[in-house]
């Protein structure tokens, strides 16, 4: 999704750990600008800019124009590195965006409301997958699809054919991906049982063979008194 947005990036020539270390001291964090048909470009942009993207609605998903000493171009964040201790940004990289072609983005799937087989029948509802995969024009990708489970009753599903898709948007997962689905509450107890049956009956039969290895050898005992 395209937005109004214009994140400053300064050119730098100089690239290792010393000149990132710099950067960083100065408030800014080391990024890549690179994509369509053109030279990757290092540069330094501001990290609270870049975080406030992320954070928004829309995400790794947001279109925004980035500032390189008065030329413009539209960019994706399509990688980020992070501090493990202390969470602050220490690399990005930007990707160029060509906003007459196609690409393939992944968009998140929300539900809402409560199942009638839930509300009524005492059912489980279970989120299976949270996003989608696409391929439509730049300018047309969604914040987020939201979908509908009020209806389902036990037994039903949400799949990802389901989805209702405008424009340029094709879908690129199966479309047999479940979304969402309602089970009955005893079902799902019988499948976590018979899921751990295997684990716990192992000591058992371990046990067993150790009692029957121990009963075949005392014949052999008895043969050598």
């Amino acid at each position: 999704m395209k937005k109004d947005i214009t994140i400053a990036a300064q050119s730098r020539d100089t690239r290792g750990k010393n000149e990132a270390r710099r950067l960083r001291a100065r408030g800014l964090t080391p990024a890549v600008v690179y994509g369509a048909g053109a030279d990757p470009v290092a540069v330094a942009v501001d990290p609270k800019g870049i975080m406030t993207i992320l954070r928004s609605g829309s995400g790794h998903n947001t279109i925004f124009s980035v500032d390189i000493q008065g030329q413009l171009a539209p960019v994706m964040v399509v990688d980020t590195q992070h501090d493990p201790l202390k969470g602050r940004l220490l690399h990005v990289d930007l990707k160029r965006i060509d906003l007459t072609k196609r690409i393939i983005v992944k968009v998140p799937v929300l539900t809402s409301g409560e199942p009638v087989g839930v509300k009524t029948y005492g059912g489980l509802h279970e989120v299976v997958t949270r996003e989608v995969e696409l391929d439509c024009l730049p300018d047309e990708i969604p914040e987020m699809f939201h979908v509908d489970v009020s209806g389902l009753m036990i037994g039903q599903s949400v799949r990802a054919s389901d989805i209702p898709l405008t424009g340029s948007m094709k879908l690129i997962s199966p479309p047999d991906t479940v979304i969402s689905h309602v089970v009955s509450v005893k079902a799902e107890a019988v499948a976590e049982e018979a899921a751990a049956t295997p684990a716990a009956a192992e000591p058992e039969v371990a046990k067993k063979g150790k009692k029957e290895d121990e009963a075949a050898a005392e014949p052999e005992k008895g043969k050598k008194k």
